[in-house]
C-alpha cells in the first residue's frame, strides 16, 4: 500500500516506521511549503498535520479520490462540511480524536459508565487531560469526545474549559513535559468518587491505530469511525 503522510512531525515519523514495518511504502511526506502532490501514486493518505492545514488536506484528497485518515484535532468546526463533501465525492474518510485501541475501548467504557450514572444526581462529573507542551489545542480532541459521550448518555448539555456550571462538564487541560496523553473522568459526591483513567505510555498506540485504519479503509467508500475499524459497535 502506498501511503502519503500529511504532517511529518513526531507522529508522522512514527507512522512511517510502523507502516514500513507492516510492508507499506511512504510515497509522499507533505508538510508546510511542500510542492505539488502526485495523487496517482497514493493509495491512502494519513493526516497528522495542524488545525490550519487539516481541512485543505482532507478535501484535496477527497477531490482526488484518495481515502484519507485524519487524527488532527482543532479544526472540527468544519467537520460537517467535510462529511458532506465526502458524500458528494463518494469518497472515504475516517476522523478520530484518538486512534489508540485502548482509548477507543475507554470511549465505550465512558459511555457505559455515563448511562449508569445518569440518574444519580448526587454525583458531579469532571474531566482532566494532560498532554505534552507542544500540543496546540486545548482541550484535547479525546477529552471532547469523552465529554460528548457523557452528554449523549446523561442530562449534561455542554462542556466548558476550566469552568463548571449547571448541566455543564468542566474540562481541565494541563501541558506537562513530553506527556503522550492522560485522560481522567471523575464522578464525585459528598461521600465518595468514581474514576476511570487512560494513560498512554508512548505515542506508538496512536500511530499503529492510524495505520490499521488506513489498511481497513482501502477499497471502501463512506465516512467511518474507529468503532467501524475495530468492530466495537
Amino acid at each position: 500500500m502506498n501511503i502519503a503522510l500529511f504532517g511529518y512531525g513526531k507522529m508522522g515519523k512514527m507512522i512511517e516506521c510502523l507502516a514500513v514495518e507492516r510492508g507499506h511504502e511512504i510515497v509522499a511526506k507533505i508538510d508546510v511549503g511542500s510542492g505539488e502532490i502526485d495523487f496517482a501514486k497514493i493509495d491512502v493518505a494519513i493526516d497528522f498535520s495542524t488545525p490550519d492545514a487539516a481541512y485543505e488536506n482532507i478535501t484535496s484528497c477527497l477531490k482526488n479520490n484518495t481515502p484519507i485518515i485524519s487524527g488532527t484535532t482543532g479544526w472540527l468546526e468544519k467537520f460537517d462540511d467535510v462529511v458532506q463533501f465526502c458524500e458528494e465525492k463518494n469518497g472515504a474518510f475516517i476522523y478520530a480524536s484518538n486512534f489508540s485501541l485502548g482509548v477507543n475501548i475507554f470511549f465505550e467504557l465512558n459511555a457505559h459508565l455515563a448511562k449508569m450514572m445518569k440518574n444519580l444526581s448526587q454525583y458531579e462529573v469532571s474531566l482532566e487531560e494532560i498532554h505534552h507542551t507542544q500540543k496546540l489545542d486545548a482541550p484535547s480532541g479525546t477529552a471532547i469526545t469523552l465529554a460528548e459521550g457523557i452528554i449523549a448518555n446523561t442530562d449534561y448539555q455542554k462542556w466548558k474549559l476550566d469552568e463548571s456550571g449547571y448541566k455543564q462538564i468542566p474540562i481541565t487541560s494541563k501541558r506537562i513535559g513530553d506527556t503522550p496523553g492522560t485522560h481522567t473522568v471523575e464522578y464525585t459526591s459528598e461521600v465518595d468518587s468514581i474514576e476511570i483513567k487512560h494513560t498512554a505510555q508512548n505515542r506508538e498506540g496512536f500511530a499503529l491505530g492510524a495505520v490499521v485504519a488506513a489498511e481497513w479503509i482501502l477499497g471502501k467508500t463512506g465516512v467511518f469511525t474507529m468503532k467501524d475499524v475495530l468492530n466495537l459497535g
